[in-house]
């Protein structure tokens, strides 16, 4: 049977129905699953659980898997599987189980902070709070495309520093000092547009707001410039909300769209594991 895409948002996303993920992935559906993330930058593929092995497997379809940024409890939380993450606010024995907790997760992109990000991630939901823990999505080509063509002008050129001391929910993480002038952040340099190698078209590459600068700007000039593009970037026009059930697998483009998550009742269990894609050299 012929995969189906039904369309979730006028912004982005589909949801994926005909295919069963925990399945070993034919050349006509690889096919049609890449062509399908890159058009719509988000799949979904409902009610279909997965092991370990098998997320690892159909993560794999989307290129080589990249192995988890650094967490701020030291250890992998799958020593069974490194190059899964475990997104969680479950403490059994006294141990976090995995990362992020129940607090609410600012606009982001993953791990932007490095030099070659990924370019997907996945995310498989394997237990889910009744309430909270939604996850957005904002289309950072509509974002740019849409944008006044002044301020298209004077992002041209222009690169920002992507804060690497902090993960989403603002934690500061192990080997890290807290720093009071942006122009000192510690993280990667890119920037503030990007063009996507698979279909040519600019898109804002943002990272994450907070402790962020514009190099070779005043800091107040940094700060407004920044302001205006994240205020821009991150209208509803331009959004998706996922509502999770459990066994949803999502699968999104990391470099074409920033991503948060609302917080939830900390008292309830939410875990979802999670492989990530190694990314492709910049095209400016």
């Amino acid at each position: 049977m012929a995969l189906e895409f039904v369309p979730l948002g006028e912004a982005l996303g589909v949801e994926v129905r005909g295919f069963d993920p925990s399945e070993p992935v034919n050349d006509t559906d690889h096919k049609a699953l890449h062509t399908a993330w890159r058009e719509h930058l988000v799949l979904v593929v409902r009610a279909h659980a997965l092991t370990d092995k098998q997320l690892i497997a159909f993560s794999e379809v989307f290129g080589e898997l990249d192995p988890p940024g650094p967490n701020t409890y030291g250890a992998p939380f799958l020593e069974e599987h490194p190059e899964l993450n475990v997104i969680s606010n479950v403490v059994e024995d006294g141990k976090h189980i995995g990362g992020l907790g129940a607090g609410e997760a600012v606009w982001h992109a993953d791990m932007t902070y490095q030099d070659l990000p990924p370019k997907a991630g996945v995310l498989h939901a394997l237990e889910l709070p009744d309430s909270g823990g939604d996850t957005y999505f904002a289309n950072m080509i509509e974002a740019y495309e849409s944008l006044p063509d002044d301020l298209k002008q004077r992002i041209e050129g222009r690169v920002a520093i992507h804060d690497g001391a902090h993960n989403s929910t603002g934690q500061l993480r192990k080997g890290y000092e807290e720093i009071t002038d942006v122009r000192q952040t510690p993280g990667a340099r890119h920037p503030l547009v990007r063009t996507d190698p698979d279909t040519g078209r600019k898109a804002l590459f943002l990272g994450r707001r907070p402790h962020s600068y514009i190099v070779g700007l005043e800091v107040e000039e940094s700060e407004d410039l920044l302001d205006e593009l994240w205020d821009h970037a991150t209208q509803s026009r331009f959004a998706l909300a996922h509502q999770w059930r459990v066994a949803d697998t999502l699968i999104w483009n990391n470099l074409c769209l920033l991503h948060r998550r609302d917080d939830f009742d900390d008292c309830a269990r939410r875990i979802m594991h999670r492989a990530q894609v190694k990314g492709d050299h910049p095209v400016t």
